[in-house]
């Protein structure tokens, strides 16, 4: 049996193409609005017309995740719903940029048995997901303005725990290693003194597909029990973990494609109001602009080139390599490049491209 709200639902679809029509200098005319818009929201409530759960404010979370399922479902529906759905984190796809812990962006996201959920920045600049363990002197002190509640990772508090061993593919420092010991890790960022090192485990993350009827699994994933941090990760950066999605095989992104969860690929979204998106497994529309990537195999990073600058009226043709760095708050820009607009201009913005796939740049 339909209920009345059902053929609502496939009537907002196409409200943007039906909304205003004119005739403008003899020419049939079409204005297209968003289904989210003001304009088809005005038009709906005054039919007395209500959308399924709601209207999403503009710009908020619920907005984000809302437009966010709208492209999946419809991304879907054009493949004929073959295609293997998105996974993002099972607390939800919402990342949030938080300016008194460095400007970065963080996710919440949910690990163990049972679960413990952390909120960690998002680092497309490294590639190791570390959770602080329950240690002395690791995370901001209480006392610090810039400081969150401390949350820490036991292994010994979750039963799917599992150290990983020294022969394991993930071990990078086996000659640190002995026989009896979990394997290692040390961390080191560009950032002055700031480091983050450990052991490696092995337990479950908690995820969730992206499509009309989400379905949650358990990913046995491995990352680093955090016992000593230093640097910035004392004073205001990822006091509760940091989830590193480089291009390596030790990031939870390469992981996920390893064990066939999902395609090597993953999207973030950034809002102008800080809230924004990930998906693991996003592969992007087919008629997006797209930036090749630039990977160096003895340093693989997420890279692009540059091929001019252009200041005033001013073209300056050159090749730059810059990389994209979700856990650096600023641009660095290096010689000539830097001297160019510092002496063409005396102020200068930055444009950010508001979506980065993996393995191509969304324009």
């Amino acid at each position: 049996m339909m209920t009345a709200t059902q053929p609502l639902r496939g009537a907002l679809l196409l409200l943007p193409a039906l909304l205003v029509a004119g005739v403008a200098g003899g020419a049939p005319s079409l204005e297209f609005h968003h289904r989210f818009s003001a304009r088809v929201r005005r038009w709906a409530d005054a039919r007395g017309h209500e959308l399924p759960g709601g209207w999403p404010a503009p710009g908020g979370a619920a907005y984000v995740a809302a437009l966010a399922g709208h492209d999946r479902h419809r991304a879907l529906s054009a493949a004929g719903g073959g295609g293997r759905p998105p996974l993002t984190f099972s607390e939800g796809n919402a990342t949030l940029k938080v300016s008194n812990l460095g400007f970065l962006h963080y996710a919440l996201v949910t690990v163990g048995t049972p679960g413990h959920t952390f909120m960690v920045a998002l680092d497309t600049g490294s590639d190791l997901f570390w959770l602080p363990c329950q240690c002395d002197g690791c995370t901001p002190p209480p006392s610090s303005a810039a400081s969150a509640p401390a949350s820490f990772y036991i292994p010994s508090l979750s039963s799917t725990s599992q150290s990983v061993p020294c022969n394991s593919d993930f071990c990078g420092l086996r000659k640190e290693c002995s026989t009896t010991s979990s394997c290692p890790y040390k961390m080191v960022y560009v950032s002055a003194d700031t480091s983050s090192s450990g052991f490696l485990v092995e337990d479950v993350l908690y995820l969730s597909t992206e499509d009309t009827r989400p379905q949650f699994l358990k990913a046995q994933i491995m990352f680093g029990c955090g016992e000593v941090q230093t640097g910035s990760f004392l004073d205001a950066a990822a006091p509760n973990g940091l989830f590193g999605l480089g291009v390596d095989m030790i990031s939870v992104p390469s992981i996920l494609a390893q064990k066939g969860l999902t395609s090597n690929s993953f999207s973030m979204c950034f809002g102008r109001d800080g809230i924004g998106r990930i998906s693991f497994g996003d592969q992007g529309s087919t008629d997006q602009e797209e930036t090749p990537l630039d990977i160096n195999q003895k340093h693989p990073t997420y890279a692009i080139t540059i091929t001019g600058i252009v200041v005033g009226n001013n073209i300056m043709d050159l090749e730059v390599s810059t990389i994209f760095d979700t856990g650096t708050s600023f641009t660095y820009l290096a010689d000539p490049a830097y001297t160019y607009i510092t002496d063409g201009v005396s102020k200068f913005s930055v444009l950010v491209w508001s979506c980065f796939n993996r393995g191509i740049f969304m324009l």
